[in-house]
């Protein structure tokens, strides 16, 4: 109910005799005053001053963060009754006073009159703050059901090319279902998704640094969000083009003529060799398939290797490596390796037979019975609860993040809590019945199976098209203009082997074998079924091999650190390769050839290219070096080339030219 707060006035007059019509006068002065004010709705104008001040955010008063002094609002203003709840009638209503709105703890805390941990948020005299004030005065009115909703929000400019260092105001427009339209500018939010490339104010301006490329500024107002597409163009002439072999290369190249940035040129032969046999078939290529690669003269070599790469087993056994980790094939005890070993075998053997990407998916989620009888059944083992299924699903394979919407609107897109929850109920139907076997069900839809029509996705062809394009074969090597470079893809962006990636090079580079408990004689790292072997490798888990805990790529270690160094350099796994029985230093010691062949083998095993010259003069000059024991003794001559070819093991293992593949 809205109380006048002159009837304590009205009341006073009558009892001191005052006459009826100047009680009456006291009393129709506030109605006249609103009168003359727009009235403020608390909805369309209140919780989006409060959202503006980051007084609803999660490091101040948002719920999701637990509110900070016990006062609660809804995060980013998702939830307006909710909040007038707690602005108005919680703690006995001392945070707001109608009858003296300067003297509400809202607003003097707001303007730090009253200490406040979040300091000041508003300037005294404001619009935000007369805005505020204004609501106090009009008797703090909650207008949900006759407040306009918001319908849509307009950005102008929606994409505008912004020279390096320029600056552009952005203008922003609400539009509402009673059809009026109003210029929030100064109370929508904006962020860049790259600050290094351009920042942009709390009133909308946005200023671009030095760095040339593409950056989105997102406006964000009352849950609904618009975008700002700015091109920033370095402005270098763009010639001499590689050739366009696919729509890879028509999109990427149009975008650098549009931002003037030039790119490197085609890598040559042994680079391309080594850098799809990484990312396709996740080994080194052998000296012999480089040695063969090399010398052809064939003009759709590079295409003919990447249709033998994905029909080779490899293939197979480096992408079941990929999708088992982010499908959270993991050990958590003994009763877990039947499934866990079913589950990899599927999904290698879905791989190898080039399954469509749609069936592969809905084999998955529509799993039905036992793990025994449909290995796919032993994702719903490891992933239970509906809320876990439902995100998982969404970030895997839709590439959204739905954990926002579980409890409010997501702040940065357009997903909501119904979205959230229309889609979980798909999961809300997998019924579970207990079998003979501990911590396994039987998996059955209580009402049936869900259909839908999709377009066959050959992954195959996927990665084909992108190792086919002059965009994927560009040097690593910048030129003059795009050495800044880092989502244009004007060159090759070099990035370090994954961990069981590395540990099969240096075994295949070495000549040594690692052994993995349970599992055949030979098994290669990245043909391992689920993360229960990263204990039992020292290697794996300093170069960050996954536990298979989340569907994020980034539960995955990918940068360097001084750990990963020291076990390169000293680890006795690493020694014990080098120096292995029957391994390549051991036979290119015993080898009577001359230096020369040898070195030349190991360049080609190491880095799929043959040495330089000055390469080539300074191993010849470290292989022929007397060496003596640690009693400066002379080593007999077998021992001593061995000791050397170790040596230059390590040193090449040791090289950012094999670690990376660039």
């Amino acid at each position: 109910m809205h109380i006048n707060p002159l009837r304590p006035v009205f009341a006073l007059a009558v009892r001191r005799g005052r006459p009826a019509w100047l009680a009456g006068l006291l009393l129709a002065l506030p109605v006249f005053a609103a009168e003359r004010l727009r009235p403020v709705s608390f909805v369309n104008d209140v919780v989006p001053v409060l959202t503006k001040a980051g007084c609803n955010s999660g490091a101040c008063h948002a719920k999701a963060g637990q509110g900070q002094n016990g006062f609660q609002l809804s995060l980013l203003g998702f939830e307006p009754q909710e909040d007038y709840e707690h602005l108005v009638k919680e703690s006995h209503g001392r945070r707001v006073f109608a009858a003296s709105p300067d003297q509400s703890l809202l607003l003097r805390k707001a303007v730090n009159r009253v200490a406040h941990g979040g300091g000041q948020r508003l300037e005294e005299g404001s619009e935000p703050y007369r805005l505020l004030r204004s609501w106090l005065q009009q008797g703090m009115i909650f207008d949900r059901d006759t407040a306009p909703k918001l319908v849509s929000l307009d950005v102008q400019p929606p994409r505008k090319t912004i020279k390096v260092k320029g600056e552009q105001q952005l203008k922003i427009t609400a539009r509402y279902s009673d059809g009026r339209t109003r210029d929030v500018t100064p109370v929508a939010l904006y962020e860049a998704n790259d600050r290094a490339m351009a920042e942009a104010s709390e009133t909308g301006r946005v200023k671009i640094s030095d760095i040339p490329g593409n950056v989105a500024v997102m406006v964000r107002y009352q849950g609904l969000a618009a975008v700002c597409n700015v091109s920033i163009p370095l402005g270098a002439p763009v010639k001499n083009l590689p050739p366009n072999k696919n729509f890879v290369d028509e999109l990427v190249f149009a975008n650098l003529k549009l931002i003037g940035v030039p790119p490197s040129p085609v890598c040559d032969d042994a680079t391309y060799l080594r850098r799809v046999s990484l990312d396709i078939a996740g080994r080194l290529p052998s000296a012999a398939e480089a040695e063969v690669f090399l010398a052809s003269k064939d003009p759709a070599k590079r295409d003919k290797l990447v249709d033998a790469l994905l029909s080779s087993p490899d293939y197979a056994d480096y992408f079941a490596n990929k999708w088992t980790a982010l499908l959270k094939n993991k050990r958590d005890g003994a009763s877990d390796i039947t499934a866990n070993f079913a589950f990899h075998s599927w999904v290698r053997d879905s791989l190898l037979a080039n399954k469509p990407y749609d069936q592969l998916v809905r084999q998955l989620l529509a799993a039905t019975g036992t793990i025994e009888g449909n290995p796919p059944v032993a994702w719903y083992k490891r992933v239970k609860q509906p809320t876990e299924q439902i995100e998982d699903v969404a970030q895997l394979f839709l590439g959204v993040r739905m954990q926002c919407a579980q409890c409010h609107h997501h702040p940065f897109e357009r997903w909501s809590q119904h979205d959230y929850y229309s889609m979980s109920a798909f999961f809300s139907q997998i019924g579970r019945k207990p079998t003979a076997t501990a911590g396994e069900d039987v998996i059955f839809h209580k009402r049936g199976v869900a259909q839908a029509e999709n377009k066959k996705i050959d992954l195959k062809a996927v990665v084909r098209v992108i190792t086919q394009s002059s965009t994927y074969q560009l040097s690593a090597t910048p030129n003059q203009h795009n050495g800044v470079d880092r989502q244009n893809y004007s060159h090759f962006y070099p990035r370090r082997m994954q961990a069981e990636v590395l540990l099969d090079s240096i075994d295949q580079f070495t000549g040594a074998k690692t052994d993995f408990a349970d599992l055949p004689a030979g098994t290669r790292a990245i043909a391992l079924p689920d993360n229960s072997y990263n204990r039992g490798s020292a290697f794996l888990k300093v170069f960050g091999r996954p536990e298979g805990a989340s569907v994020c790529e980034c539960e995955r270690a990918s940068s360097a650190s001084l750990a990963q160094s020291l076990h390169l350099m000293n680890a006795s796994d690493v020694k014990g390769k080098l120096g292995a029985g029957g391994g390549r230093a051991e036979r290119l010691a015993k080898d009577d050839k001359p230096a020369a062949p040898k070195i030349r083998e190991l360049y080609l095993a190491a880095f799929a290219r043959e040495p330089q010259s000055h390469e080539q003069a300074v191993v010849e000059e470290y292989l022929s070096r007397p060496r003596e024991d640690a009693q400066g003794k002379p080593l007999p001559p077998d021992q001593a080339r061995r000791i050397a070819y170790e040596d230059l093991l390590w040193a090449l293992i040791n090289t950012k030219e094999f670690l990376y593949n660039h």
